[in-house]
């Protein structure tokens, strides 16, 4: 494979062509919703959950971890989960209604990262943290099980839950970094890290 550096990474690899693949796809997705595909979009949007899972880890497996690729994971990642959060609004609303109120949180909380992130560092935040990736997996599995078997309270409450906390994390490390770096794991990490 040839080598495209960026800023010093080499930045052509298979994680970042996994990432690419949910980007160029995310405009697909976005049609079978707007055109009300349910089949294509769980198709094409469990495709996206389980690559969004294949990336990271083989970055890490291999060591092909980089800036620019932690960026564009995360873009990725906000493409694939707004979809899924559109097909749920569209597809699943009925179940979800009458438990919205912990889904307006998680989405505030999630928001509000991006702004301390943008207000911070002028950029998007290509942390991932291990609270991030774990609710990550949890959402990717909650998505695949409501979109192909159907809702279940316990489970929904677990990934949206889980993702508050975790974002509520990623706000107090963005306000603990002088900069956005990849490698941190978290703010427990983060804080015995600053005791030595």
């Amino acid at each position: 494979m040839k080598k495209i550096m960026v800023k010093g990474e080499s930045v052509l690899n298979v994680p970042n062509l996994i990432s690419l693949y949910r980007l160029l796809v995310f405009p697909v997705i976005l049609y079978t919703v707007l055109t009300k595909q349910e089949n294509l979009f769980v198709i094409l949007l469990c495709i996206s959950l389980v690559s969004d899972v294949l990336d990271g880890n083989i970055a890490r497996y291999f060591k092909l971890q980089t800036n620019f690729g932690a960026a564009l994971d995360n873009l990725a990642d906000i493409c694939t989960y707004a979809m899924a959060l559109l097909g749920l609004f569209v597809f699943k609303w009925t179940e979800i209604e009458p438990h919205a109120l912990i889904l307006y949180i998680f989405l505030t909380v999630f928001v509000l990262s991006y702004f301390v992130s943008f207000f911070r560092f002028g950029k998007i935040p290509g942390l991932h943290l291990y609270s991030a990736v774990s609710a990550g997996y949890v959402q990717s599995i909650f998505f695949f099980i409501l979109f192909v078997f159907g809702f279940y309270p316990w489970m929904y409450y677990l990934a949206i839950g889980w993702g508050a906390v975790a974002y509520i994390e990623k706000i107090l490390v963005l306000f603990k970094l002088d900069d956005i770096k990849i490698g941190v794991k978290g703010l427990y990490w983060l804080m015995k890290k600053e005791d030595k």
